[in-house]
């Protein structure tokens, strides 16, 4: 019952292909890490090896930054923090952000969800969630490597209770007690999300970059009528 009434007109025309996605430190309009806002929350963290300060940083949002069900993915870091509130994309924005401040370079991925994965935060109104939902899934330049975002935290030695995107707990929230992949890379049936992946879009140096070659996932009426609302109301209220 999903639907693509809400979606922008311009889906399915990615104008291109993904960039080389080398990924970089440089600050853009969404991962705007010289404001100032954003170095007084860099300051709040301890000095450490780049995956463990990453961690804290990860824990610094989720205590900084309440999640909501906010609409805008290009919405600047520097304003999430401002506001104290913001979807997972947008927290994940900041994480990124607060990455690149502290010289951890950093890409996306783009993957395009099935919009069931959302069914259980919206089991009364599904006929509102997209068919096709636009992740920019992060990843860190750590010792030579890229580490996306499900890999901070997560151990496939250690079982954990799934993710089951129903609940107070987020996608954000579940980054920070077990692994998860949308590739489906990790053997804990927990942390694996890949069934619910319709498309994988590339790399992309940033996340500015996947959107304006694929939209967003609502168009700009429905962002634009739904934030007021939405970007008030908490992830775990139904």
């Amino acid at each position: 019952m999903t639907s693509s009434l809400l979606m922008p007109r311009r889906r399915g025309n990615a104008g291109g292909q993904a960039s080389n996605g080398n990924g970089s430190t440089a600050p853009t309009y969404v991962l705007d890490w010289q404001s100032p806002v954003v170095a007084e929350l860099a300051g709040t963290l301890s000095e450490a090896a780049e995956r463990d300060w990453l961690r804290q940083a990860h824990s610094a949002i989720a205590a900084r930054v309440r999640p909501v069900y906010a609409l805008n993915d290009l919405q600047a870091a520097s304003k999430t923090i401002r506001r104290g509130r913001g979807s997972c994309s947008q927290r994940l924005a900041v994480l990124e952000t607060l990455a690149r401040r502290h010289g951890i370079p950093t890409r996306v991925e783009g993957i395009a969800v099935d919009g069931r994965f959302w069914y259980p935060r919206f089991s009364c109104t599904p006929w509102l969630v997209p068919h096709r939902v636009i992740l920019a899934w992060p990843e860190f330049r750590i010792a030579g490597r890229w580490i996306p975002v499900g890999e901070l935290f997560g151990s496939d030695d250690v079982p954990s209770k799934a993710f089951t995107n129903d609940g107070a707990e987020t996608l954000y929230d579940a980054i920070g007690r077990t692994g998860v992949s949308w590739s489906g890379s990790c053997s804990d049936g927990a942390c694996d999300l890949s069934g619910h992946v319709l498309e994988t879009l590339g790399y992309f140096d940033h996340r500015d970059e996947l959107f304006a070659r694929h939209g967003q996932t609502l168009c700009l009426t429905a962002r634009t009528l739904g934030e007021p609302l939405m970007a008030h109301r908490s992830a775990g209220a139904r």
